[in-house]
């Protein structure tokens, strides 16, 4: 069986309720037909049996199988088979004779699957019908922990009162959000109403996605097709999650063309019409939830490659080279003989000089430029243009930028020292050193940055960080590329930085740092239904000049432009979000004399007051992430 998550490809299983003596010709049958997997029942119903009291004692001192007993009996297509566990299982009953037999045939129903190699297990379907579960948790949190090969599926029933959800909320608390623990979401004949019950999914763990077969309408011909609310959602979650999708076949024929093969071929028809991949997910590619640490370019000089990959975005660019373009539109008048002096504050291998340039000359102004790098490496880079392309309109400076002291001062001063987070990479700290370059009505480019905050949810995410075992890693923010996630509300913003910063003379040298320290206090009104909240993502806007303006903020993020990926600060301990309740999110932007950090809490508080949640200040005092200066 092929595992879709390396690619856009889709497997496709077959859900039977029936029960076969012969599992492996059914198998045969369905891959004939072009079914990727089939789900079948392991165990026979007749094996409740072992429920009944005083009927087995000997069976509960040696479990074993009669081969009977069982419909999945050789491991002939082990790798095409998902297990699905008794129905008749009853682990939270009453009775304790149940309770102690069901959790016994439980565990030797695992056993058998992980000894065949089944590709996964899936549980009966958690719905509002569910009453309890917290022994049903308890037993597969334990077992999935032996499970190598074999996947766990709980299977939900999506409905439209956001139950179903409550439901497996409460069963991935119960098991500390395994992330061995998957979801298999069965989708009803009538979605919900609006997006957010439906986007929320996304963020959780799905694995499968289950498509009965009642659900699909004849088109014009009369073959199976998806309603259109059915195609969207299902698309979606192809483009965002590649799930393994299970459809049913009916017991009589609902429409009039189908063939067994009918409704897999349809599900293929739409993977392979999912949107085609733009610039943004080519380059993302590969980096889809994977967490990365910020860069510190200011402590740690960049290599080659680095370089190479973020001067592949051309939007940034287009930006600033229009930015440069109007500003000297505006400083000079047409026809003037006026130089204008442009300083390049951490040049790079010199992406913004060649936008300066151009932009120069398509104003048909003169300039004259400054390109200024401290890292040594790419500096050989610079002189190589220098020698070869700009020879005398650009004058090099190896130096760092909060140290160097000009003969001359500048027109317009234009940097690319944002992060994720806006100031995330000391654009605020390296700027008050550089901005004394600037005359008293010089131009900085940009202007400013404004950062924004949105509580999230992503179980994704969350079980990244979780797997490294410690405190540190719940203290990092992390640059990621979101794919699994769900944002609670809109984001808004936290802070705004602007340059120059007119909180000292340009002339002096700030005596310490504590103009760019930072805090905010932001509140999110939850309305609509639960949740869960695992981190907080952040993103920035920043004004180059003007109008131009480079974006990663989801509302007005700048089209195709790729350097830049959000950032998400994880809470060490996900936090219920109970429907009608308010968010406050904390954020501090914190200095010494040696460092840069970021401190954050979230806290959560119930719509009539009552029951609040709050998180512990994450990283105080920067004890386990921190910038240096």
């Amino acid at each position: 069986m092929t595992d879709p998550e390396s690619s856009r490809s889709c497997a496709i299983g077959l859900l039977t309720a029936d029960y076969f003596d012969n599992v492996e010709s059914f198998v045969e049958g369905a891959i004939d037909n072009g079914h990727d997997f089939v789900v079948t029942p392991i165990v026979h119903p007749r094996y409740s049996r072992v429920l009944k009291k005083g009927e087995n004692d000997n069976w509960r001192n040696s479990p074993v199988y009669d081969r009977g007993d069982l419909v999945v009996r050789k491991p002939t297509w082990s790798d095409a088979i998902v297990g699905a566990l008794s129905n008749w299982l009853d682990l939270d009953s009453s009775d304790q004779n149940t309770r102690i037999n069901s959790e016994l045939a439980l565990r030797q129903e695992l056993a058998w699957a992980c000894h065949l190699g089944l590709f996964a297990v899936m549980t009966p379907t958690l719905s509002d019908a569910t009453t309890t579960l917290f022994n049903l948790a308890r037993v597969i949190n334990h077992n999935v922990g032996s499970m190598v090969v074999t996947q766990m599926w709980v299977r939900v029933l999506l409905d439209d009162n956001n139950q179903a959800w409550k439901k497996w909320n409460q069963f991935r608390s119960l098991t500390e959000h395994n992330s061995k623990i998957h979801v298999a979401l069965e989708l009803p004949k009538q979605l919900p109403e609006g997006n957010l019950l439906l986007d929320a999914w996304i963020a959780e763990p799905i694995k499968a996605v289950i498509v009965p077969a009642d659900i699909f309408i004849s088109n014009n011909k009369g073959y199976p097709v998806l309603p259109k609310e059915h195609q969207a959602f299902v698309k979606k979650l192809m483009h965002r999650m590649q799930p393994q999708i299970i459809v049913t076949l009916p017991e009589t024929q609902l429409h009039n063309s189908a063939t067994p093969s009918s409704y897999q071929e349809y599900i293929r028809y739409l993977n392979r019409n999912l949107p085609e991949m733009d610039d943004v997910d080519h380059f993302a590619a590969g980096y889809h939830d994977y967490l990365q640490a910020p860069l510190q370019p200011l402590m740690d000089n960049l290599d080659n490659s680095m370089y190479e990959t973020f001067e592949r975005d051309p939007i940034k660019y287009q930006q600033y080279e229009k930015a440069v373009y109007h500003a000297l539109l505006d400083r000079v008048e047409h026809g003037s003989d006026y130089i204008s002096t442009i300083m390049v504050v951490g040049a790079g291998r010199g992406p913004l000089v060649n936008c300066c340039l151009r932009a120069a000359e398509k104003a048909e102004r003169k300039v004259h430029l400054y390109a200024l790098e401290k890292n040594p490496n790419a500096f050989v880079t610079l002189q190589n243009a220098k020698a070869e392309i700009w020879h005398d309109k650009v004058t090099l400076v190896f130096a760092d930028m909060r140290k160097w002291k000009p003969e001359t001062k500048c027109d317009i001063l234009v940097s690319e020292l944002l992060g994720s987070f806006g100031d995330n990479e000391l654009s605020p700290e390296c700027l008050d050193g550089a901005q004394k370059f600037l005359k008293e009505d010089g131009i900085s480019i940009p202007a400013s940055y404004t950062a924004y905050v949105a509580p999230l949810a992503s179980s994704k995410l969350y079980n990244e960080v979780a797997a490294y075992k410690d405190l540190v890693h719940f203290e990092t923010p992390y640059v990621v590329m979101f794919q699994q996630v769900f944002e609670l509300a809109k984001s808004k913003p936290v802070w705004t930085f602007v340059h120059p910063n007119k909180a000292f003379k340009e002339e002096e040298e700030p005596e310490n740092n504590s103009h760019n320290t930072r805090y905010s206090q932001t509140q999110f009104q939850i309305a609509d239904q639960d949740m869960i909240m695992h981190g907080i993502a952040g993103y920035f806007e920043s004004v180059l000049y003007k109008d131009v303006m480079i974006s990663i903020h989801p509302d007005t993020h700048s089209p195709g432009m790729f350097s830049w990926f959000p950032i998400f600060f994880p809470l060490r301990t996900p936090v219920q979000v109970p429907r009608g309740s308010t968010v406050t999110l904390d954020f501090w932007r914190a200095t010494d004399t040696k460092k840069v950090w970021f401190e954050w809490s979230a806290a959560v508080e119930s719509s009539n007051g009552s029951d609040t949640s709050i998180s512990p200040i994450h990283n105080p005092s920067g004890r386990s992430y921190w910038v240096g200066l």
